[in-house]
């Protein structure tokens, strides 16, 4: 028995479905201009960051974004510059959006993604600099040959975690474990991907690093480890305004760093 997903596979070869005619079409149906978006693009797969920055007025709809399945918001304050997609949840989404994104004139996308607590670090919440993940989802394998992890741009990752220090939270360094089945998260499981050494579990990671490299694109991904995926009682809690506000200072560090003079 042969399995689907790494038969007849090119890495080399180039798709006959891009983004630029898929891009081209919604412009056309929607009868929507062509615009670029900012450099810096964030994906938040919950949406709290999006909504508090919405409730706060500091975000405003962009109405030339074409993409069918989301909503892009950009924030242009004096603090940073960058826009933001709330709800893109999932390795296949994730990277769907993010090949949108960068045929739209993106030079960075930033992930910050909510992701459960693999080895016992400290009470969460804290964050993760994701600097390899897990492939334990089937995006990643449509863009790079088979392999255990995905990693991170190292150049990219120890450029970030200079900058991180000016930050007042908990931000580890570390690898993460990259599910597409949340609910199929066993004991078993969990107790080997500790042993390995993977810090939190999450869904986008490994998909967002391997079409990184394969595409030749930055991305930086980073893990909220926000909870022990339901296993202690009054689980899930982000923090203020969800995690909002820990998040940004976060996002908003990277933006100044990385983002365009």
């Amino acid at each position: 028995m042969t399995t689907p997903i790494l038969d007849d596979k090119d890495h080399t070869e180039p798709s006959a479905f891009t983004p630029e005619n898929l891009l081209r079409e919604a412009r056309r149906q929607k009868g929507l201009a062509s615009a670029d978006v900012p450099a810096v693009c964030v994906l938040d797969p919950d949406g709290d960051i999006v909504r508090d920055l919405v409730a706060s007025g500091r975000a405003q709809l962009d109405p030339d974004w074409a993409c069918y399945h989301t909503e892009l918001y950009v924030i242009d304050d004096g603090r940073a510059r960058f826009a933001i997609i709330g709800g893109v949840v999932g390795a296949s989404f994730a990277v769907l959006v993010a090949e949108e994104l960068f045929a739209s004139g993106c030079t960075l996308i930033v992930s910050m993604t909510s992701a459960g607590q693999i080895s016992p670090l400290g009470a969460p919440p804290y964050f993760v600099l994701i600097d390899r993940a897990l492939r334990d989802e089937g995006t990643s394998y449509h863009y790079l040959p088979p392999a255990r992890y995905a990693p991170a741009d190292p150049a990219l990752i120890e450029r970030v975690q200079r900058v991180l220090g000016e930050v007042d939270l908990v931000i580890q360094r570390g690898s993460t474990w990259t599910t597409d089945a949340p609910f199929r998260e066993t004991a078993s499981k969990i107790a080997a991907r500790r042993a390995e050494g993977v810090l939190a579990v999450e869904m986008e990671a490994a998909a967002l690093y391997a079409f990184a490299q394969a595409r030749g694109r930055a991305v930086l991904c980073f893990a909220h480890v926000t909870n022990q995926m339901g296993r202690a009682e009054h689980d899930f809690e982000k923090g203020d305004a969800n995690g909002a506000c820990a998040a940004l200072s976060v996002i908003e560090t990277v933006v100044r760093a990385l983002g365009p003079r």
